[in-house]
């Protein structure tokens, strides 16, 4: 991949990138990345207003769900406002526990789903003293520097049953990306296809299925995988 070139990217809302961005694939964004927490805060209630509704991400929660055991326990790593992964899975029989760094944004959980767990934490430092049945991070994951999100997949290991499925989306391929959200920079990462595998076997996790810009999904990249029993 060159290392010296920046490309436009056109994505839906709800894709890999909040409105459009530009690919970097050299310089590091450190100091975007550190940004990231105190955006949602500020703006916790446009988002919640963003992703209410009908999930464009219908198809990959039904396969998910597919995966899991009867009345499963699910994580939602970077939860938002609970909606609409949250609600579909607590609506659909499932425990479900929810994790963001914006207290704003859990509020707006609780409120919402409150037949959900819902807690305030990074999920960088995530150390809960029970394991799930499933692990999604629906848009959440990509916005970590490249090195949190190798360190995430041995969080993910750690809060998974045996064949629990883990759920994530990515960028297209490597590189940092800024997106706009409320007219402020928004922070995206995402490692190479190669190296989410190597992550994901090393952790325990088999390959389910992934698919780059699904068309029927907003164009986002999808990654279900499974841990090994």
């Amino acid at each position: 991949m060159a290392t010296d070139g920046k490309r436009k990217l056109t994505v839906g809302a709800r894709g890999w990138c909040a409105i459009a961005a530009v690919f970097l694939y050299a310089v590091p964004m450190t100091k975007e990345a550190e940004r990231i927490i105190g955006l949602y805060r500020r703006h916790a209630n446009a988002w919640a207003e963003r992703r209410s509704g009908r999930p464009v991400e219908r198809k990959w929660l039904d396969r998910f769900r597919a995966l899991l055991p009867e009345n499963a326990s699910v994580l939602d790593v970077g939860c938002g406002s609970g909606e609409p992964v949250g609600r579909y899975f607590a609506d659909n029989g499932c425990a479900m526990t929810g994790i963001d760094a914006s207290p704003e944004l859990v509020t707006i959980a609780r409120g919402r789903v409150p037949n959900g767990s819902w807690m305030v934490a990074d999920m960088r430092t995530l150390a809960l003293p029970q394991k799930f049945g499933g692990i999604i991070a629906w848009n959440s994951l990509f916005h970590l520097t490249p090195g949190d999100q190798r360190m995430m997949f041995g969080v993910f290991r750690h809060h998974a049953t045996a064949g629990a499925p883990l759920m994530f989306t990515s960028g297209p391929g490597e590189g940092e990306a800024i997106g706009t959200f409320e007219s402020e920079p928004l922070y995206h990462a995402s490692l190479a296809s190669e190296e989410y595998r190597a992550l994901l076997d090393v952790n325990g996790f088999d390959v389910v299925d992934h698919v780059i810009e699904d068309p029927d999904c907003g164009g986002q990249t999808v990654w279900l995988a499974q841990c090994r029993r």
